[in-house]
């Protein structure tokens, strides 16, 4: 790719990636948290399944919307693999560039390593996870959960994301790794800060990763029941800084992706009818009507990325050695090839238990199975606890006023406004 800076408008960015001019898709203003689905049609109409897109910065991408061509770049690990290292937009990205910490910078860890290297961190974080007690999540969940809502029970009012759907997870993932309660709150306020990508992004993934190796030494010093000290007595040489960045890795991605389940859940289940019929049919419906979010509101629209090893073609595109290609998670799981409409109803789109969503990606760099059942028990729990405690709420604002976040990356709401009746905390119910 060239970097449009350095190229007439028309041009053909290496491999065939179109970049400045009207040739490429901007990944940004307010069709992305708007009408997401309405603009993944146009880019299929006008692109096909493979889209040239611009970042910020002018730097050119590949958006892979197909459901096919996504599952062929997603199973094929060695022509693209996730190798940041690879790019060939490097000398043209700044220190500073608001998606760094997205797209990453090559480094040990089990998200920025590829092939028999990410294997090996595999191998020592999936079975400290699979180890998690499924009980053990939703009582932590579900202590966590009313404790939350005893904050705001009693005045009536709330704000469901940043009162409940945000800080749940993290606090849950605090305790799975090892942490002290107290330390949750503030790594729930740095997941915040680098999940927004502004200026403050930075300094606090270098507070994440403090939190991180501070973590690693107490564990190696005193080990508990919990994820970090299951890696720490897994067999194979690691460091403390791939300790340290594998934790970060597992924190950050169970974090938002799950707030943004809990509150596309809870933002339905206030707007839509059959939604909220659903979810009060039971567990079992609970789960399946969460299922079918992440179908029609996925939390993780597009994941960056996966890069070309060599040149290659894809979706009628021509793909350069080192092009990067984000994957259109959103925009898949609506591809008319395997749907035969998106509707405007979760409950209507008649998907019931089908599982074959994109969801959690998919392939050999996909969330690790025992990850995507823990991020499923804390998002159903969630929604189940808040239900029983407060069965009355309902929106305190017009639906039509809701903010999305600003992000053509991830699909939530910025702020869930509710009223509900005042009710006792679970200290004076007993």
């Amino acid at each position: 790719m060239t970097h449009p800076s350095s190229a007439a408008p028309s041009s053909v960015a290496g491999g065939g990636c179109p970049v400045g001019g009207t040739g490429a898709v901007a990944l940004g203003g307010p069709g992305f948290p708007t009408e997401p689905q309405a603009l993944y049609r146009r880019m299929r109409r006008d692109h096909g399944p493979v889209v040239p897109v611009e970042l910020p910065g002018g730097v050119p991408a590949w958006l892979v919307i197909g459901y096919r061509e996504l599952h062929q770049v997603t199973s094929d690990g060695e022509l693209f693999p996730r190798d940041v290292s690879l790019w060939n937009q490097w000398e043209n990205i700044p220190a500073d560039w608001p998606l760094l910490p997205m797209v990453g910078t090559p480094m040990p860890s089990i998200y920025f390593t590829a092939g028999a290297e990410h294997r090996r961190h595999a191998d020592m974080v999936v079975p400290a996870l699979e180890a998690v007690d499924p009980f053990e999540i939703r009582q932590h969940c579900e202590q966590l959960a009313d404790r939350l809502i005893d904050a705001v029970c009693m005045r009536g009012t709330a704000d469901l994301v940043a009162e409940y759907a945000e800080p749940l997870p993290v606090l849950v993932l605090a305790r799975l790794v090892g942490f002290p309660d107290e330390e949750g709150a503030d790594i729930a306020r740095v997941l915040k800060d680098l999940a927004d990508g502004g200026p403050g992004a930075r300094k606090a993934h270098q507070r994440f990763g403090e939190h991180m190796h501070r973590l690693v030494a107490a564990k190696r010093e005193r080990p508990g029941d919990d994820v970090t000290s299951r890696m720490l007595a897994h067999p194979g040489p690691f460091t403390d800084e791939e300790y340290a960045l594998d934790l970060m890795a597992v924190t950050a991605a169970g974090h938002l992706t799950t707030a943004d389940w809990i509150g596309n859940s809870t933002r339905l289940m206030l707007t839509e009818d059959q939604f909220a019929d659903a979810l009060a049919g039971g567990r079992r419906s609970v789960a399946e009507a969460m299922n079918e979010v992440l179908w029609e509101e996925g939390p993780t629209q597009i994941l960056a990325g996966r890069w070309a090893a060599r040149d290659a073609r894809i979706g009628g595109r021509d793909i350069a050695r080192g092009d990067m290609l984000l994957l259109g998670l959103g925009a898949a799981n609506a591809d008319p090839h395997i749907r035969q409409q998106v509707s405007a109803s979760v409950v209507r789109s008649g998907h019931g238990g089908n599982s074959a969503h994109l969801a959690f990606s998919h392939g050999e760099y996909r969330c690790p199975f025992p990850a995507q059942e823990i991020a499923e028990t804390i998002a159903r729990t969630g929604i189940e606890v808040l239900m029983d405690r407060l069965p009355d709420l309902e929106l305190s604002v017009p639906a039509s006023e809701l903010v999305r976040r600003p992000s053509a990356f991830l699909r939530g709401t910025v702020a869930l406004p509710v009223r509900f009746t005042p009710v006792r905390t679970t200290g004076d119910a007993l």
